[in-house]
């Protein structure tokens, strides 16, 4: 197997191929030229889109060629893949405002120089098409009871299928005709739930240009608690730090189950694979170790190393691990006289955000989960005072094990 490939293996990051034999001797020839695309449904990427992106990073490296798609123009249907539902439609305003953040996050993992990666706008080829001529040339292709087969239709049709969202694959597949006939580009790569669309992009390039192409995608990542990786009490993972902090991003690596560190040091890093299997070694709380290192490493790349310094020195100082700069921790600020009155316990924790109403802080206190510095309470009625503020000048205050949150009295 080529090398490259041979790095996705190892890693755990090579789900499905088209034909693995026949891409692999592709890359022993020489630079294939392979995209990977990013719809901007919202202003930010989240977790689910990292390991895909690693992937890429990992083909870079080993001398290939990324083009990363901004689906300016695919957002504007939306990809049915892995939805229960219709998503939201939005305006043409929206989708180019959050082409340029993801730009932007993007950017962290490549050097965007035209020989590493370049980064193309669907909406370039696809705002403007003829449907008329699109359905013609492009459409005549395409057989509606091979795209019903797809695991993605058939899911859907149980729960409703819009006829737009039935165009997404076709425009998708001419996103690889397109990219093939401009870069010759020879390779597509994505989530495991874009195989039904890598295929037909492939069916079309070999009907139209008579060429070979090739898919590959990478494991939809879940965790060994069964939970969907990257999804926190507030929603997704977002890497926009104005959605999710630094410190809370760190966070959520920090404390991901035991069992799933080795797997996500493999997806979410680029340590090398030896070095993470002896990280990864113990059974013991130098487990813990490992869980800090994923924190930190996938912080620095995101966020930058002075972020990840701080979460880490915040979660140490928050934990008892030797650390005494807490400044990363989400903060509120109160006034003294606020304080002085004294604010309900469950009011609180609804207004700090660390529960999500005031029937879920409710919940959390009354199951035990609820703590000032390091005592819990239980009453409901309780009131969070002058009497609270620690040695700081701060008032500390958790839910469950591991998330935190400062009171700064002003």
């Amino acid at each position: 197997m080529n090398k490259a490939l041979e790095v996705l293996s190892e890693r755990g990051m090579l789900q499905q191929c088209t034909d693995l034999e026949g891409l692999s001797d592709l890359m022993d020839r020489g630079q294939v030229t392979f995209y990977l695309g990013m719809d901007p449904t919202g202003p930010s990427l989240h977790a689910g889109h990292l390991v895909p992106l690693f992937a890429a990073y990992h083909l870079v490296n080993a001398g290939h060629k990324a083009i990363l798609v901004m689906g300016g123009g695919t957002a504007r249907i939306g990809d049915p893949s892995g939805k229960t539902e219709m998503r939201k439609m939005l305006t043409i305003e929206q989708i180019n405002n959050n082409v340029e953040s993801i730009r932007k996050q993007v950017e962290h993992f490549f050097k965007v120089d035209g020989e590493q990666a370049i980064i193309v706008n669907n909406a370039d080829w696809l705002a403007n098409l003829n449907y008329i001529d699109f359905l013609r040339d492009i459409g005549r292709h395409f057989s509606v009871n091979r795209m019903l087969s797809f695991e993605t239709y058939k899911a859907r049709l149980e729960t409703g299928l819009s006829f737009i969202e039935f165009n997404y694959q076709l425009l998708q597949s001419y996103d690889f005709l397109v990219l093939n006939q401009k870069y010759n580009c020879s390779l597509q790569i994505g989530g495991d739930d874009q195989w039904g669309n890598i295929v037909a992009g492939i069916d079309l390039i070999r009907r139209v240009e008579s060429k070979e192409a090739y898919g590959l995608t990478v494991p939809l990542v879940t965790r060994s608690d069964g939970k969907k990786m990257g999804k926190t009490e507030k929603g997704a993972l977002f890497l926009d730090p104005n959605l999710v902090s630094p410190y809370e991003f760190f966070q959520y690596w920090r404390n991901v189950p035991d069992s799933d560190v080795n797997k996500l040091l493999k997806f979410y890093t680029l340590l090398p694979v030896e070095e993470i299997d002896q990280l990864t070694s113990y059974d013991d709380e130098r487990i813990n170790k490992a869980k800090e290192r994923l924190a930190y490493e996938l912080t620095a790349l995101i966020h930058s190393k002075e972020e990840a310094e701080k979460a880490l020195e915040a979660a140490r100082a928050a934990f008892g691990g030797g650390g005494k700069d807490r400044s990363a921790i989400p903060t509120t600020e109160i006034p003294m006289v606020e304080i002085e009155q004294g604010i309900n316990i469950v009011e609180l924790f609804a207004r700090t955000g660390l529960s999500a109403s005031k029937s879920e802080a409710r919940r959390l206190i009354t199951q035990g989960g609820a703590y000032i510095g390091d005592n819990k309470i239980a009453d409901l009625e309780a009131k969070v005072d002058k009497t609270h503020i620690d040695q700081d000048g701060e008032i500390l205050l958790r839910a469950g094990k591991k998330r935190y949150h400062r009171i700064i009295v002003k």
